[in-house]
């Protein structure tokens, strides 16, 4: 059997954020309910009180409070 490959039905877009609000960064797959990890560089995001990972069916969120400008 041949696995069909995830792909970004609506990848990642650049947003402006506003220091100390939150801001929601959101992606669409291709495959409902694959396996999402939110990275910034190489560096492997957890969810905290800072980021909260979110995902139903098709579509992956994460969201960053009291945004930084580190988070860019």
């Amino acid at each position: 059997v041949l696995a069909v490959p995830v792909l970004f039905k609506q990848a990642l877009e650049n947003t402006e954020m506003e220091e100390g609000k939150s801001v929601s960064l959101r992606c669409e797959l291709t495959k409902a309910d694959a396996t999402v990890v939110w990275k910034k560089g190489e560096a492997t995001l957890q969810a905290s009180a800072k980021y909260e990972m979110k995902q139903k069916g098709t579509l992956a969120e994460l969201v960053i409070r009291n945004a930084e400008p580190e988070d860019a």
